[in-house]
């Protein structure tokens, strides 16, 4: 993955790497990143969006769907039971909702989804907190 990515830009290699190097092992701490992650790409992905900047939406919508496969991968279904089911709904549904509203130029749609896994990302900071 890195190498592919240093290839095309080394600014975004070393992002990724410094990503990496700022989670924690814990499954909350990463899981809270990625959701930090996904909502700040989402955001950026409504400027580019409302701004007409089309390659920096684009990159914004890729890293905002890998992330959500990322969220989705983490699940436990075995332990998770019906919350991994809802989460994976959730993701599935976030994720064609991305999709769709990438190719318009309507940036309240990434707003919204923003907005929606920010209060999910709330709820994961609380809980990792107690």
């Amino acid at each position: 993955m890195y190498a592919t990515t240093l290839t095309r830009d080394p600014f975004a290699t070393y992002r990724q790497i410094d990503a990496v190097g700022r989670t924690t092992t814990d499954g909350p701490g990463l899981v809270q990143l990625l959701y930090k992650e996904l909502v700040a790409a989402l955001r950026a992905a409504a400027w580019a969006s409302d701004n007409r900047q089309y390659a920096t939406k684009s990159d914004r919508v890729t890293r905002a769907t890998a992330i959500l496969f990322a969220l989705e991968a983490g699940l436990d279904f075995e332990r998770g039971g019906a919350v991994s089911e809802t989460l994976a709904r959730l993701y599935a549904g976030a994720r064609r909702t991305i999709v769709d509203a990438s190719v318009g130029q309507d940036g309240s749609i990434f707003r919204t989804t923003a907005d929606t896994l920010d209060e999910i990302a709330q709820a994961w900071r609380t809980a990792s907190a107690a």
